[in-house]
């Protein structure tokens, strides 16, 4: 696997993404390293600090700005107000050494295509059926200590649009990664990898 790219996992919600990322990076094999984003959207229950997300307020986004290290950020419009996610150019990347393991949005692979340069991203997209990725979203918000069942009707219809075909193939993606099987799909995005 060469050094100096940027694996950038995309998908929509409940998609498993997260799972994948999880253990893609955990692999030794493959010697990824991870890009920390930011977030102002409260914690959820089981994420930490600085795995997950830097959970920061709008004035770490407003300093990025106005220092110039802002590479991207997206606001979403939630039942609980604002929440914004974005990424730092705050000492992370090192492309001369290091391959990078990311997960984002279409929106935020696109900003990173334009600010590392698009021979520098690779794009994994993970896709599930629908009625799945549902069950799944209901399982994961059931969990939580307090549910917020509006948000996640309206980030599941959100990404009907973000996620549109048009969106994806304007990403210049072309290969899709189907997430029936938790373990049947790592092992594809591995073998890639390791091929790349």
């Amino acid at each position: 696997m060469d050094k100096g790219k940027i694996y950038y996992i995309m998908g929509k919600s409940s998609s498993g993404k997260d799972s994948i990322y999880k253990l893609l990076l955990g692999d030794k094999d493959l010697d990824l390293k991870t890009i920390v984003l930011y977030t102002t959207r409260p914690i959820r229950f089981g994420e930490k600090e600085g795995v997950e997300y830097h959970f920061a307020d709008e004035q770490v986004l407003q300093k990025a700005k106005e220092d110039g290290t802002l590479i991207e950020s997206r606001c979403y419009d939630t039942v609980h107000g604002k929440w914004y996610y974005f990424t730092v150019d705050d000492g992370q990347i090192d492309l001369e050494n290091n391959s990078y393991l990311v997960l984002g949005t279409l929106e935020s692979y696109k900003a990173m295509c334009d600010y590392y340069g698009r021979d520098v991203m690779v794009p994994m997209y993970i896709e599930v059926e629908d009625g799945i990725r549902l069950e799944r979203a209901l399982y994961r918000e059931k969990q939580q200590k307090s549910p917020k069942y509006a948000e996640m009707c309206r980030r599941f219809l959100a990404d009907l649009t973000d996620f549109s075909e048009e969106n994806i193939v304007a990403c210049g993606i072309t290969k899709r990664y189907q997430n029936n099987i938790l373990e049947d799909c790592v092992a594809e995005i591995k073998k890639d990898l390791f091929e790349e």
